[in-house]
């Protein structure tokens, strides 16, 4: 069959986050963890051609509708797509200083500083038992919401719009922080691209 999904390039180079996120752990992560979730997710959708051709955004919201034989790994592996291609997006060597325009205004009224932002989120991932991730998402009302989900569940599922993202599973980080997730939070913090994520935010919002 055809390629229902495929692995979206990652846009820089492996070491371009360094050292913030060694080579060897974008590699990994990209052509081994990702591809895997594209394989698996492509796969569980050879048996159900009127799931074809439907976005990923569309089989992540609509899970309740999807058959019960695939559901949960298109919940998985739909979810591990989803999540790490915004993961690579919201990510730019050296980061981007601050958010900006409408977003810099909302975040700042919601949370009234960037550190009181960047302390909150990062309190998400860290808290977070075992696998998952943390989470900036626009909900159904247009306000900001920081929160976490456990292994490869998407904010889609539960009709958020995610803006923020940060994978908190082992394989983001283990090679360079074995287990010292908050050392791998700080420095995650500072190679956010914030230019992005104000773009999302603007798009999440109209």
């Amino acid at each position: 069959m055809s390629q229902l999904f495929e692995l979206p390039p990652l846009p820089y180079a492996f070491n371009a986050l360094e050292p913030a996120i060694d080579a060897l752990t974008m590699e990994i992560h990209h052509d081994k963890h990702h591809a895997a979730y594209v394989a698996n997710l492509n796969k569980a959708l050879e048996s159900q051609p009127e799931l074809q051709g439907k976005s990923i955004e569309a089989l992540l919201k609509g899970l309740d509708a999807i058959p019960e034989a695939v559901r949960t790994a298109i919940r998985n592996n739909g979810g591990g797509h989803a999540n790490h291609s915004l993961y690579w997006d919201i990510l730019t060597p050296g980061g981007s200083k601050s958010p900006n325009g409408p977003f810099e205004k909302t975040l700042l009224a919601e949370f009234g500083t960037l550190d009181k932002f960047n302390e909150l989120f990062s309190n998400a991932g860290l808290t977070r038992f075992g696998s998952g991730w943390a989470w900036l998402v626009v909900d159904p009302v247009k306000k900001l919401k920081v929160y976490s989900t456990a292994n490869q569940d998407s904010p889609l599922s539960q009709d958020y719009t995610p803006i923020l993202c940060m994978d908190v599973w082992e394989h983001a980080y283990y090679l360079k922080y074995q287990n010292r997730r908050a050392d791998y939070i700080k420095a995650f913090m500072g190679v956010v691209n914030w230019d992005v994520v104000s773009q999302l935010y603007e798009k999440a919002i109209h």
